[in-house]
């Protein structure tokens, strides 16, 4: 077994010069089964259960031109809360409507977090709050209600 190890190793590396010659189909059939079982043995491990370290990134523009680098954020699968309570009310309005495109482009979910703060999110996460489950519930009414 030792010595079959090392020549299938040599053979992988390109030092073997010599072909395996086999005597008959029975011993090329059982070669060939040995190889193929090795194979699913080394099979790729796949963890499905990673826990990458979501960044969130918190942005207070202060102009429009910041808005581009803001939505790059949410284009790199980045969660982004925006602050606009210091912002002109015309400033505020063309934010929320660019980063509202980008979100809607990437099929993410935009949510209110605050008076003029908000929670944009790419695709790949979910936004969960306790109203968003009442309305799922109950209907949209049901939050004028209580």
């Amino acid at each position: 077994m030792g010595k079959k190890f090392l020549d299938k190793m040599m053979g992988i590396m390109g030092f073997d010069d010599e072909e395996d010659i086999y005597d008959d189909e029975e011993q090329l059939e059982e070669n060939f089964q040995e190889d193929t079982k090795a194979a699913r043995r080394k099979g790729t491990v796949v963890s499905l259960h990673t826990q990458r370290q979501v960044q969130v990134v918190l942005a207070e523009p202060s102009s429009y031109d910041e808005v581009q680098d803001i939505a790059d954020n949410l284009k790199n699968h980045r969660p982004v809360i925006v602050n606009l309570e210091n912002a002109e009310t015309d400033l505020a309005r063309r934010v929320i409507d660019f980063m509202s495109g980008t979100t809607y482009a990437l099929n993410g979910n935009m949510q209110k977090v605050g008076k003029n703060i908000f929670l944009f999110v790419p695709n790949n996460i979910d936004i969960a709050s306790e109203l968003k489950e009442k309305v799922r519930e109950k209907g949209i009414f049901s939050i004028f209600q209580s």
